[in-house]
């Protein structure tokens, strides 16, 4: 067989090399590693760019830090001229991935599918140059697929190789029902691969099945396999669960940067490397020399974490808003003072009232009986100084500052 590395130039070599260290940096596995540098190689001998691959569905239009995992990967490969195939899988996303599912998941609607995608592109751009993404609607191609087609398709894959998902194994140990439907979610995301002829796919380690059938179905189909990289999923701020907007540990990637930069310094201090190597886009380089200098203890992990906080708020905010979040940090933490932009809110509620429902009325908890929990564990305060009784009334007058936790801050306005 006559490989494409065989007929690199040194300096193609060098390049092929330096492109398979930053693609591979980060990822938990590689399927297969040679075929990665095989591609690379061809794509350099050919001047042809790569197709990587990322689908989605639209099932929770807000994205967070643990999102943009696999977009800071994709964004690497743009960066050399690789073209990104985005797909919205429409199709796919009425079905739902049954992946870490004990139940089928509820089917969505059009219109959910459609206004999901539409805030996923917007804040997708925050990380990624759209004008080098090929954006996918998989419904294009599914939908035009007949019944024979379907089954050939199903042809293509066993049973046994189908209930191998834990997901299934698991409700079928347990006599929960397993829909016919649901066994067609990874072969409808194979296909993609097949119909776009995808050269590599991402995705999280929880998807490993889904991806894996891409690569089965091109060999079926007789194309050339794609190559599949399996991205770690992030840990949240509570350095325990997967990072969740349900379990309240995430950072928004279009929050306030003084809240993403504050909720960024409750990063445990055991995953600043981790989040370093993930979701910035420093370079290879200043991430290796990120772990080196926190290995080594020649960095306090609180200026770590300081560095990594500002990374974070630069990257979706800018740098002036990086450095105004850095400073306003410093200001209410470090030298407890009150911040300089508190959001003034405009009072027009009764004038005597108990601290849970004052707090609760200001949208900063959700729930009286969380606001009393607070209370009872000193989280609020009025004009910086702590409440102490859950049924204390407060005189609302104009000023009045309230702060729920550490970052939350605002003042009421009176007419």
């Amino acid at each position: 067989m006559n490989r494409s590395m065989d007929q690199l130039s040194a300096e193609q070599r060098k390049e092929m090399e330096r492109q398979y260290a930053v693609y591979t940096h980060g990822t938990s596995q590689v399927i297969p590693g040679e075929e990665l540098k095989e591609k690379i190689a061809t794509s350099l001998l050919k001047n042809k760019p790569l197709k990587v691959k990322l689908g989605l569905d639209p099932s929770a239009p807000d994205v967070h830090i643990g999102h943009t995992v696999v977009l800071n990967k994709l964004r690497q490969f743009q960066e050399n001229g690789h073209m990104i195939q985005l797909i919205i899988g429409d199709f796919t996303g009425k079905i739902g991935d049954p992946t870490g599912k004990s139940t089928a998941r509820v089917q969505l609607t059009d219109e959910e599918v459609e206004r999901n995608a539409k805030t996923y592109l917007e804040q997708f751009g925050k990380v990624l140059d759209q004008s080098k993404v090929e954006l996918h609607y998989n419904s294009k191609w599914l939908s035009e697929l007949k019944f024979e087609d379907v089954i050939e398709l199903a042809g293509k894959i066993t049973v046994a190789r189908l209930l191998e998902r834990d997901d299934f194994e698991n409700r079928m140990k347990a006599n929960k029902p397993v829909s016919l439907h649901e066994f067609f979610y990874p072969l409808m995301q194979g296909y993609d691969s097949v119909h776009l002829e995808s050269d590599i796919e991402l995705g999280g380690n929880d998807q490993y099945f889904n991806v894996l059938m891409g690569r089965h179905l091109q060999e079926q189909f007789g194309k050339e396999k794609q190559v599949v990289l399996m991205m770690p999923l992030l840990e949240g701020l509570d350095g325990i669960e997967k990072m969740s907007k349900s379990k309240g540990n995430y950072i928004g990637i279009t929050e306030k940067p003084s809240e993403m930069y504050g909720k960024a310094m409750s990063i445990p201090d055991e995953l600043v490397i981790k989040y370093t190597e993930l979701i910035t886009d420093l370079s290879l380089d200043e991430k290796l020399a990120v772990r080196q200098e926190i290995e080594q203890g020649r960095i306090h992990p609180r200026t770590a974490k300081m560095n990594l906080a500002k990374t974070i708020v630069r990257m979706f905010h800018g740098v002036a808003a990086s450095q105004d979040a850095e400073a306003q940090f410093q200001q209410v933490f470090q030298q407890k003072q009150l911040p300089t932009d508190i959001e003034e809110v405009l009072w027009e509620g009764e004038r005597s009232i108990s601290v849970p429902n004052l707090v609760v009325s200001l949208d900063m908890l959700p729930s009286t009986s969380e606001a009393r929990r607070m209370v009872k564990n000193g989280g609020i305060k009025l004009n910086e100084t702590k409440v102490t009784n859950v049924n204390e009334e407060v005189a609302v007058e104009d000023g009045l500052v309230v702060q729920v936790g550490k970052r939350k801050f605002k003042k009421i306005k009176l007419n």
